[in-house]
């Protein structure tokens, strides 16, 4: 039997190409004499990365970051695979060998990545060195391996741990991300993601890497200005209901009902990374008009006090109040996590 084709989902996600666009520019223009690449990894921060993709080479990014080979095929067709870098490097020399066949270009962050490079017939790759963050990148005392000395590096790279505050760490990131660039042969330097490219041209090398202000976010408030939103979640009311005093809503019954209320049953839940965090919390919208989250949010439902939108019906979208910096202080979540846990239920 052959499916017929399934109807739209009752939540979306309403995506801002042109803010995106804009946000990208901006981001290039404040690198300054670098240019902007682009962070796609984990599906564009949520929002979608083939549609990321095609937004911004067309806008004319050159460079994409994704996080793992496997996430680089959602580009296929869109950017030429000598521009996609796969940050965390060939996992197994079978990786290495995909990566390798697909012309892709990975990120050494070990000498034992180094060797699976070399076994896979090796070629243009990137080098990524930790300066100070201790996740994954070459430690400074191997730069001079001859396992490194031997690589074509593209772009040597370093990650900032802290650049969305003013902490010493991002000077003393810097001065060895410097020492690393004069021991390693590079066509380019990168070390700035979105916040660090705040920090000033010293951070900047010839390419910049953002990923959260391309989406929406603001990691430090100097990039408020030049940052639009790019992403709205929406979702169908399934059900209204009338609830008498007392009564409570959800589970647990953290909820009660002081007096007789109108309710919205709404198309949203945890699954689709509405969290828990936002029970009692939360906030939608029906143009203006706030209605604020009652009860625990479910896993595939959430309910909102419908008092100052008696027009509303069953069958009615409402948008979360989900403007990135102002979710993330009300959630108590980071704005990467109310980007990337947006789930995969959302009509884009």
């Amino acid at each position: 039997m052959t499916w017929p084709d399934a109807p739209q989902p009752p939540l979306r996600l309403a995506v801002d190409r042109e803010a995106l666009i804009a946000n990208w520019r901006a981001l290039d223009r404040l690198s300054g004499k670098a240019r902007a690449g682009a962070a796609v990894k984990a599906d564009g921060y949520g929002v979608g990365a083939r549609l990321v993709g095609e937004s911004l080479a067309g806008a004319g990014c050159r460079d994409f970051f994704v996080a793992y080979s496997s996430e680089a095929a959602e580009l296929s067709g869109l950017i030429e695979p000598c521009n996609i870098s796969v940050l965390h490097g060939p996992q197994s020399a079978e990786d290495a060998a995909y990566i390798a066949s697909a012309g892709l270009r990975p990120v050494i962050n070990s000498l034992r990545q180094a060797k699976f490079w070399y076994d896979a017939g090796g070629g243009a790759c990137d080098l990524m060195v930790d300066t100070g963050i201790n996740r994954l990148g070459l430690a400074m005392a191997d730069l001079g391996d001859e396992l490194v000395g031997g690589l074509d590096v593209v772009t040597l790279m370093s990650h900032l741990a802290s650049a969305d505050e003013d902490s010493p760490l991002n000077a003393v990131q810097l001065a060895r991300w410097q020492q690393a660039c004069a021991q390693v042969s590079s066509r380019d330097t990168s070390l700035a993601n979105s916040a660090g490219i705040m920090l000033g041209e010293a951070y900047h090398g010839t390419l910049t890497r953002p990923g959260l202000s391309l989406y929406g976010g603001v990691p430090r408030g100097e990039l408020a200005p030049h940052i639009r939103r790019v992403v709205q979640p929406q979702a169908m009311l399934m059900q209204v209901r009338d609830v008498a005093a007392g009564e409570s809503i959800g589970y647990n019954a953290t909820f009660t009902a002081s007096q007789p209320m109108r309710a919205g049953v709404v198309a949203i839940g945890y699954a689709d990374g509405y969290l828990r965090a936002w029970s009692g919390k939360g906030m939608m919208k029906s143009g203006t008009v706030h209605l604020p989250v009652v009860g625990r949010v479910s896993m595939d439902m959430t309910v909102i006090d419908l008092a100052a939108a008696p027009q509303l019906q069953e069958g009615d979208w409402v948008d979360m109040a989900y403007d990135l910096p102002f979710a993330a202080e009300v959630s108590g979540l980071s704005q990467y996590e109310l980007l990337t846990s947006l789930g995969r239920r959302f009509g884009r």
